[in-house]
């Protein structure tokens, strides 16, 4: 019964944490544009294509 004094505390200060930092999240915009970033990653950059690979040297 006295471990409850301490874990209700601590699950209602974990759960106000978890709140916060949705809520921070929510503001600061990290859920504005979903479907971004599933696009972005079926485009291909020019940028990002691999460099042919030379045949290895032989000696």
């Amino acid at each position: 019964m006295t471990t409850l004094v301490y874990l209700i505390p601590i699950a209602l200060f974990l759960g106000a944490l978890g709140l916060g930092a949705f809520l921070w999240a929510l503001r600061s915009g990290q859920y504005e544009d979903l479907d971004g970033a599933a696009v972005r990653v079926l485009l291909e950059d020019e940028n990002d294509k691999p460099e042919t690979q030379r045949p290895a040297k032989r000696r």
